[in-house]
């Protein structure tokens, strides 16, 4: 388990709208360009290693999987948050999404409150 490069590839996502929207139109494809270094405010960085799992779990967007690897809880809904913006303010109120949130991370052990 890498937490560290989990929460580094979320903040890469979460603080940049070209790295969301760029993650939303190819996930998979952004996860393998920020693996090799060639996406996110840290593009230099060679020690970019995700196991198996969590890349799987970031290229399925599977953020209640995430928070059960260790995705710091913070993080994760803001990540959470600007990823689903599209799918939350067309599909689903945002009331929703903290609900579905909330719902997939409360297996893993206690839920912060979400205002």
């Amino acid at each position: 388990m890498s937490r560290y490069m989990m929460n580094k590839f979320i903040r890469a996502v979460e603080m940049s709208t070209a790295n969301v929207n760029a993650y939303v139109a190819d996930t998979e494809g952004f996860v393998a360009g920020w693996l090799a270094g060639g996406a996110g405010p840290d593009a230099v960085a060679d020690d970019r290693v995700l196991t198996p799992e969590e890349r799987t779990a970031f290229v399925n967007r599977d953020y209640g999987v995430l928070y059960g690897l260790g995705a710091h809880p913070y993080l994760l809904w803001h990540f959470t948050e600007a990823v689903y913006e599209h799918e939350y303010t067309e599909g689903f109120g945002w009331r929703e999404l903290v609900e579905r949130y909330r719902a997939a991370i409360i297996p893993y052990g206690e839920v912060d409150d979400i205002p």
